[in-house]
């Protein structure tokens, strides 16, 4: 008899379960490319048109996770409520499609678009670059929206059509595709930013839309249990739908404990992941060497992805999570006194993606594993929320802080330190508490 594997209607014997991974990691890898190309490239471009720390903050960081305050909840409830043909999760990931390689061709042109609006507006010379900067900053919040309706529901349809028992190691496959993603693009494009970034930003704008609409004409949906039905006189409407999200997912203290520990965590990576490219050229590191550090981290990263995710279904995510915290918190705390130099920033930089990745790979199936599954879209939504008013408030305030300190970019080390001790704090709360609902063998997600 075959083996065969089930994700709630879904069953699978090995061939189908091989041809859904390969869908899901061509969509990975056409997200990927996006998510590795776009911030780097759109900097450079930031930093040519002699944008501040502050407003690099406020549109990498702080803008997305505004926009995710407000519509990830949205999208996420109605995704989980929603029955239709195509599912309930791939006609919304099929609509950003397009949206998003539109924003990113705006983008790749935006330049050119300021500078023919300038000139025929008649505007002063002066405010050509303040022109250029707010039509790259429509086509960035554009791809903002669709970015955010996408990873709310990305992560959602690997919940729904991925069988439980595999899903860490399929979490390291999906990091293999990210890491060779990055390899690509540090490796052969990121040194070229400066001079290419229209053909660059325009061909990974048309790879995402291709590969994101492959996946999802590709990868099946099964059924899901009807959604409540609302009794006769029940009062319905946006105030009831608020209420209900908020007590959902908001009335139980642990899972604001599970929003801490994974909120800190990727808070963590920020300092650094928003500022590297700037801190490289303060400690005299060339943009291609710093290509070629992330190059080799991604290698690195890459032999560690599917031991990792093995790992996770072996050990369990919190205790991956835990070992990742205490040593990046350690090297961040070495990395705040001990650069001085383009080599040994480069050694500390190597050493947080690397191990920032250890994280994303070991923690990915945190939510997966521990939030209840047919409501996970909602409580993954609820703690991107969180996490998005801490990206807010740590974009606005850490470029001010910079600015403020003459760009000395050693802070985004020590930062990082600081908060990787909340969130191991936090993860080891969440463990605790993991340990007496059941644990590893028993573990029922509270309702």
């Amino acid at each position: 008899m075959r083996k065969t594997w089930r994700a709630g209607t879904l069953t699978y014997t090995t061939g189908a379960l091989v041809v859904l991974f390969l869908w899901l990691l061509i969509g990975d890898f056409s997200w990927q490319m996006k998510e590795r190309g776009t911030q780097p490239v759109v900097q450079v471009m930031l930093r040519q048109f002699k944008v501040s720390d502050l407003l690099t903050g406020f549109l990498v960081l702080a803008l997305p996770a505004a926009i995710g305050i407000f519509l990830t909840p949205i999208i996420s409830y109605r995704s989980d409520r929603h029955r239709g043909r195509w599912g309930r999760r791939i006609p919304f990931l099929l609509a950003t499609a397009p949206v998003t390689t539109l924003s990113m061709c705006g983008m790749a042109f935006s330049p050119m678009i300021g500078t023919w609006l300038h000139g025929r507006m008649g505007w002063s010379p002066e405010a050509l670059n303040l022109t250029v900067i707010l039509v790259l900053g429509f086509f960035w919040t554009l791809l903002d929206f669709a970015t955010v309706v996408a990873t709310a529901l990305f992560g959602a349809l690997v919940n729904d059509v991925v069988p439980r028992a595999l899903i860490g190691r399929f979490y390291g496959l999906f990091r293999v595709v990210s890491l060779g993603a990055g390899i690509i693009f540090n490796g052969l494009v990121i040194g070229h930013a400066e001079a290419y970034y229209v053909p660059i930003l325009v061909g990974v704008g048309l790879l995402f839309g291709v590969g994101i609409t492959v996946m999802c004409l590709m990868v099946k949906e099964g059924e899901y249990p009807a959604p409540r039905v609302p009794v006769p006189g029940e009062r319905r409407g946006f105030i009831i739908a608020v209420k209900t999200y908020a007590r959902d997912c908001f009335s139980k203290p642990y899972y604001l404990w599970v929003y801490a520990a994974m909120g800190f965590a990727l808070l963590a990576f920020g300092p650094v992941n928003l500022y590297a490219i700037y801190a490289r050229e303060s400690f005299g590191l060339s943009l291609a060497t710093y290509g070629k550090y992330t190059y080799g981290a991604y290698c690195c990263s890459l032999l560690l992805a599917y031991p990792l995710g093995w790992m996770a279904d072996r050990f369990h995510p919190l205790r991956m999570a835990v070992g990742t915290l205490v040593v990046y918190a350690a090297v961040m705390a070495v990395g705040y006194f001990g650069i001085v130099g383009p080599k040994s920033f480069g050694v500390v930089f190597l050493l947080h993606v690397v191990l920032s990745g250890c994280y994303f790979t070991g923690a990915a199936a945190l939510g997966p594993m521990l939030f209840p599954k047919l409501k996970f879209a909602e409580f993954a939504s609820a703690g991107a929320v969180l996490i998005a008013v801490g990206n807010i408030l740590l974009g606005l305030l850490l470029g001010s802080f910079l600015d403020l300190l003459g760009h000395d970019y050693r802070f985004t080390f020590g930062l990082g330190a600081v908060i990787a001790l909340l969130a191991l704090g936090s993860t080891l709360v969440v463990y605790r508490r993991f340990q007496a609902l059941g644990g590893m063998q028993g573990y029922v997600a509270p309702e």
